[in-house]
């Protein structure tokens, strides 16, 4: 089939403020699509570098939320041909635009999102990072690979099965919220379950206590038009929160408001995250937003994934010249930990006497811990000393200079 006629299944085309909602309930409702865990060293991440899956405690292999394998998105007549071709999935965007009038928005992509990370899929505007999040629950059809959902094949659905999906599993908060201007702040965040056939009461209550856990009570009989930007944003995510959604997928949710406002929006999925634990996928063109919000990165480049990994990783080991430019202002005390700048314990007295922090610790917050202590600081973790961080490894970490070239 084209790849540029298979977009949403089953339902209408993109509509203001809906980012290609697969039907305007879905859409409007926030849910038609709607720690930090380490994995080595950050890798390249296409087919091939899919983060693995985690563990239930029970030493049973969890399965991700999503696996995405092989995944592609072309737009362009007789798109299919492009992922078979050898010759042209070697082709740059410029070439392939040329020779077959075809734009590949996601090229190859493979990942896992864990059960209850913050996933964060970031890029500069054309990356395809947008249009990757939306082929999660098909909302724009792929072109070819796969994408399963707890193990369960997402192309393979059915109509009905992708409005289970869309409406009960994975909830989406759109960067131009989409509420309904003649319902109240209560009865939009409600709109989500009334699609699900909630009946009145029991909505309104279920929506009560979700306005509340975003910062809005008291606002409940107000209409968007009466509302800021970042209270407005906020009765999207209460209105994703409300069906209970598996994980929430938010696209570029904050780029449209001011400042200090995002930071207060940020802050507020931060603080959901910890007291939730729910499974995040955060789309981003702010690198800043990425790092703080994520426990993985993937950085996008014309489609591709260049560098998927923590924080730390992107920012300690750059897989390439791209991602190390994209990440050369980054004040690198804030984001790197004490593991990158430890070393082994001189003798008794270091690894047992004197003050600690704990491996998680950013270098900024070492670097005051070594100022007020005067000397070496430990590094405990459940009451074992791993090694002390001294003001040469935890300067060289800061001006990037690697630990085989500090002096000792």
């Amino acid at each position: 089939m084209n790849g540029d006629t298979r977009q949403t299944t089953g339902a209408g085309t993109a509509g203001a403020g809906t980012a290609g909602a697969a039907t305007e309930a879905d859409a409007k409702a926030g849910t038609g699509a709607d720690a930090k865990a380490g994995t080595g060293a950050g890798t390249r991440a296409g087919t091939e570098a899919a983060a693995p899956v985690g563990d239930d405690g029970t030493g049973h292999p969890e399965p991700p939320v999503f696996a995405v394998r092989g995944l592609w998105k072309v737009f362009g007549p007789k798109a299919d041909r492009v992922p078979a071709s050898a010759e042209l999935t070697a082709l740059s965007p410029a070439e392939l635009r040329e020779r077959t009038g075809c734009t590949a928005a996601v090229r190859d992509v493979g990942f896992d999102v864990r059960k209850g990370e913050v996933f964060v899929v970031m890029g500069l505007s054309g990356s395809g990072k947008s249009t990757l999040v939306r082929t999660l629950t098909r909302l724009i059809e792929p072109t070819s690979g796969s994408i399963a959902i707890d193990g369960e094949d997402v192309l393979s659905m059915d109509k009905a099965r992708l409005r289970e999906l869309r409406r009960h599993r994975a909830a989406m908060v759109f960067q131009h919220f989409g509420l309904l201007p003649h319902r109240t702040v209560l009865d939009n965040v409600a709109y989500g379950l009334e699609i699900q056939g909630v009946g009145r009461a029991e909505r309104r209550a279920r929506a009560a206590e979700v306005v509340a856990k975003v910062g809005l009570a008291g606002l409940e009989e107000r209409r968007p038009g009466q509302l800021s930007g970042g209270q407005q944003q906020r009765v999207g995510l209460a209105r994703a929160l409300a069906v209970d959604p598996e994980v929430l997928l938010f696209d570029e949710p904050f780029s449209a408001l001011d400042p200090l406002i995002r930071r207060d929006m940020q802050e507020e999925v931060i603080r959901l995250h910890r007291e939730e634990g729910r499974t995040m996928v955060f789309i981003t063109h702010d690198l800043n937003e990425a790092l703080r919000l994520g426990d993985r990165i993937a950085l996008m480049r014309d489609g591709r994934i260049v560098q998927l990994g923590t924080p730390e990783e992107i920012v300690g080991s750059p897989a390439d010249d791209y991602v190390r430019d994209f990440v050369r202002d980054v004040p690198r005390e804030q984001v790197m930990t004490v593991r990158t700048a430890m070393r082994p314990a001189n003798g008794a007295t270091e690894a047992e006497q004197g003050p600690a922090v704990a491996p998680g610790a950013t270098v900024s917050e070492a670097i005051e811990a070594v100022a007020r202590s005067g000397g070496p600081v430990r590094v405990v973790e459940g009451g074992r000393c791993l090694g002390v961080v001294d003001d040469a490894a935890l300067l060289a970490v800061v001006a990037g200079v690697p630990a085989q070239e500090v002096a000792a």
